[in-house]
């Protein structure tokens, strides 16, 4: 049995060699072990043209506070490079303040990712939510937990945070993102039963516009050819346009026809209509300079089907 007490430190009977080579190796190799840091690089950018705020502070100290949620937790546990976190604005429009403290807003969700090789950034999203509603005041810090309902705001982040991250995934391998689009889910299933804001974003209203409509979208396999589509889009086509310029044009022309498959068998969903509100310059620009005329004609002519709202910008790529 152990005794009860011990009235002598307990001593080995031998002597014991400090070996502080390996130590010094051992700290050596833990500090060389790559740590999970932070995915995002948000920034926010509040607005309040259609409002009367006399505290200035205030709002500055909401967008810090929004900024530093995003950028200062670990939402994976993916290894980012600090050049490897993914670029993102939130553009805040306060649109209404019913009370004091509560705040109605239209936001919208910017995204981009580098591509390969360049110093040139693509977007990925280009998404407004004109559904924001949330209490926030400066003396109470903005929290989140993934099993627990905190608060609207820190639940619209998050969310929003999730989303991001899955569309960054799937850019880089074929349907990347699905893990982090089920934790947006999970994130909408309780902020729509629990959140006290009668943020209606949360719900299926019957608009199509809406983040539940953007989720929905995300998780709906007929759907599949657009998140798909930016696979082949991105790692295959605008990773290595400046080496392989035309197989990348190829990859972008065969990802687009996904997004046409989808736009024909759904039309007007909120995805598709939030990746043209991404693409289309840069689509335009890409087969500008096609050396292939009957190539550019094809997208001509398919993208002002699908996506006549920017037919114009299209038709450049004739000239």
């Amino acid at each position: 049995m152990w005794p009860a007490t011990l009235s002598e430190p307990f001593l080995p009977a031998f002597p014991v060699k400090r070996n502080y080579t390996f130590l010094a190796l051992l700290l050596l190799l833990l500090l060389a072990l790559p740590g999970r840091a932070q995915e995002l690089q948000a920034e926010v950018t509040i607005t309040t043209d259609n409002v009367t705020v006399s505290d200035r502070q205030l709002i500055q100290q909401m967008k810090n506070d929004m900024q530093s949620f995003l950028n200062t937790r670990t939402w994976t546990n993916l290894t980012y490079k600090p050049e490897e976190r993914i670029r993102c604005r939130l553009f805040v429009s306060i649109q209404k303040i019913p009370q004091n403290g509560t705040y109605e807003c239209i936001t919208r969700i910017v995204t981009t990712r580098p591509v390969y090789g360049t110093g040139y950034e693509t977007n990925l999203m280009s998404f407004a939510d004109k559904g924001w509603v949330f209490n926030y005041t400066p003396q109470q810090p903005l929290d989140y937990s993934e099993n627990a309902f905190v608060s609207n705001l820190s639940s619209l982040l998050s969310f929003y945070a999730y989303v991001i991250i899955g569309m960054d995934q799937d850019s880089f391998s074929r349907l990347g993102g699905n893990a982090y689009f089920d934790r947006a889910r999970n994130i909408l299933s309780t902020a729509g039963s629990q959140s006290q804001e009668n943020d209606q974003g949360w719900k299926d209203t019957g608009d199509t516009r809406s983040r539940y409509a953007l989720l929905t979208n995300l998780q709906d396999p007929q759907l599949e050819g657009v998140r798909t589509g930016a696979y082949g889009y991105y790692r295959q086509g605008m990773d290595v346009f400046i080496t392989k310029p035309e197989e990348a044009r190829a990859s972008v022309f065969t990802a687009l026809q996904g997004v046409q498959q989808v736009a024909i068998r759904r039309p007007a969903t909120v995805l598709v209509r939030s990746f043209f509100d991404a693409k289309a310059d840069e689509i335009a620009n890409i087969f500008r300079t096609s050396p292939d005329a009957e190539q550019k004609q094809k997208v001509v002519s398919m993208l002002s089907e699908v996506d006549p709202t920017n037919s114009a910008k299209y038709q450049a790529i004739l000239k």
